[in-house]
């Protein structure tokens, strides 16, 4: 079943076009690893999925229910959530504040517990400053604190950025236990070699154009891709 749809998404930025007549799928409970080069127009194409931005043409739908001009706080709320690139935590809250501040009315961090468990260093760090956290360290309290809001479809923008090869496996771990949990994940990633390791699908973008998607096994050593990675687009 299709969680969130673009149809023909188009990002502007004055006259600078980000993104152009994009259109693309998520399932649920699937990961879609978007790739591409840098000024692809990934981020772009993430902060118009969630809301952030405004969509200059095209469409966005969400469980089948038009939310092109829904704010990116109403989404949230329907089951949209978003950890921009940077991770954007609040530095001089403790973590347990940070996790407090996002939870949906009524709700407590204590009550969804298990992201304790599956990001255990956050709890061992509850009453520390977030800003003293590693990267790595942050990036775990940036989705948990995203999951807080009880989200169906979790888009995450460079998840490995600047983190060392232990933190990026254990971030990605755990966005595996989210899809397994049921969660649809649209995943941004600089290295198709990582994309191609996580993702149920694969999606190329290029000078703010889809290019090519397809299952990792399909797409690991096409030359098609290659090329349009790493030269001309197809």
């Amino acid at each position: 079943m299709t969680l969130l749809a673009a149809d023909g998404l188009e990002v502007r930025y004055g006259p600078i076009i980000a993104v152009r007549g994009l259109s693309l799928t998520l399932n649920a409970g699937e990961i879609l690893c978007l790739v591409g080069p840098n000024g692809a127009g990934k981020s772009s194409t993430t902060l118009a999925l969630s809301g952030a931005v405004r969509a200059a043409a095209g469409t966005v739908q969400f469980d089948r229910r038009d939310i092109t001009q829904t704010s990116a706080e109403d989404r949230s709320d329907l089951g949209v959530a978003l950890v921009p690139e940077g991770r954007r935590i609040f530095q001089r809250m403790t973590v347990a504040d940070n996790l407090l501040v996002a939870c949906r009315p009524g709700l407590r961090p204590q009550d969804d517990d298990w992201l304790l468990d599956l990001f255990p260093i956050l709890r061992s760090r509850l009453r520390q400053q977030a800003g003293l956290l590693s990267g790595g360290e942050q990036q775990q309290l940036a989705i948990a604190r995203a999951m807080l809001r009880r989200p169906r479809v979790l888009i995450v923008d460079e998840p490995s950025l600047g983190l060392s090869p232990r933190f990026v496996q254990v971030v990605y771990d755990a966005m595996r236990v989210l899809r397994d949990r049921g969660v649809a994940l649209l995943v941004v990633e600089q290295s198709a070699r990582r994309a191609m390791a996580l993702a149920d699908r694969v999606a190329l973008m290029r000078s703010g154009r889809l290019v090519i998607e397809g299952r990792p096994g399909e797409l690991a050593g096409n030359p098609d891709f290659d090329k349009a990675y790493f030269g001309a687009e197809t």
